[in-house]
């Protein structure tokens, strides 16, 4: 699996995924304004597509909750990320591509050595995405609202992430 940089080039493909289905289960209140979000390149966001033998999969976005625009997170320590996933189309679910590109996503948050922790914030309804983050490794912290999204916000600690084999 290969994680790049997503680019204009991907704006009709993620308007696509954001239509589908299950991807509007996992995140229903988010208009993530592709044709501006691609063409922008803050320091503290990363937007990348998960490829296998560079057939795009999946979509991650890795951001600095610290820094980032909006605050969606509030006001957070320095030393975190937050990130984003999803898998753009349903046959690609449940063959391990998910494990796989969280795996990376963690491995390039933690390559920064100032980094504690990783936050994610799966809807308190989504019971699958939480077994999913908590096999990674990920505990549970507090439920939050964020806008109209009722939210579990896990918590994956560095030393945590440490004591799991690849």
């Amino acid at each position: 699996m290969n994680l790049r940089l997503a680019t204009l080039a991907d704006l009709d493909l993620l308007r696509y995924w954001d239509e589908k289905p299950h991807v509007v289960a996992s995140d229903p209140n988010d208009d993530w304004n592709w044709g501006i979000e691609l063409s922008r390149t803050p320091d503290w966001r990363e937007q990348l597509i998960a490829e296998i033998d560079n057939r795009p999969i999946g979509f991650i976005q890795i951001i600095d909750p610290a820094h980032e625009e909006s605050h969606y997170w509030g006001d957070v320590a320095a030393d975190l990320r937050a990130i984003d996933i999803w898998i753009g189309e349903e046959t690609d679910l449940g063959k391990g591509y998910g494990t796989q590109m969280m795996k990376q996503a963690i491995r390039r948050c933690f390559a920064d050595p100032t980094v504690s922790a990783i936050l994610i914030d799966p809807l308190a309804s989504n019971i699958r995405a939480q077994r999913f983050y908590e096999r990674l490794g990920f505990q549970y912290s507090d439920r939050r609202w964020f806008g109209a999204d009722d939210c579990f916000v896990y918590r994956l600690n560095r030393a945590d992430w440490d004591d799991i084999p690849e």
